[in-house]
């Protein structure tokens, strides 16, 4: 999978192999799921008053997220319809919260890689169609995130 990785948080320092795990846990969804090695995926590191703004500004939630995700296929009623062939091969945008991500990792007792590549899973996940609103949804998606992050040798 094409996978561009953009670092625009200024608070944490941005290690080569923080890119190289993105990378291998987007594959590791996109080899679970099927997706076609021309798949294209954006991922967008934030700081939490960044990721706040987005998460206000397209969910209605004024707080810091870990992780957002902004499938290119999944388009409000309000939007209007365009064509474009080269989205055909886009899958979306994930936005993950580094200050959140190292947080979470102290919090939940694990490293920051580990974190790192659960939320850019999870965020996949989401750009794949998955959902954790109900409980079945939740089980479903919980067990794949597990098999990923097995796939990844992260597991916990």
């Amino acid at each position: 999978m094409k996978t561009a990785i953009i670092n625009q948080q200024t608070n944490y320092k941005w290690e080569k192999g923080d890119e190289s795990l993105i990378r291998k846990a987007v594959n590791q969804v996109g080899k679970m799921c099927k997706m076609p090695p021309t798949t294209e995926v954006n991922v967008v590191i934030l700081d939490a008053n960044d990721i706040r703004e987005f998460n206000y500004v397209y969910r209605g939630m004024d707080e810091t997220t870990d992780v957002l995700s902004f499938a290119i296929n999944e388009r409000s009623d309000d939007e209007p319809e365009y064509e474009n062939p080269e989205a055909d091969n886009m899958l979306g945008d994930i936005l993950i919260c580094l200050e959140r991500a190292c947080s979470q990792a102290k919090e939940y007792g694990h490293s920051l890689q580990r974190e790192l590549a659960f939320l850019t899973v999870h965020g996949m996940l989401h750009l794949l169609g998955f959902d954790h609103e109900d409980d079945n949804e939740r089980a479903l998606m919980r067990s794949l995130e597990e098999k990923a992050m097995e796939g990844l040798g992260l597991t916990r």
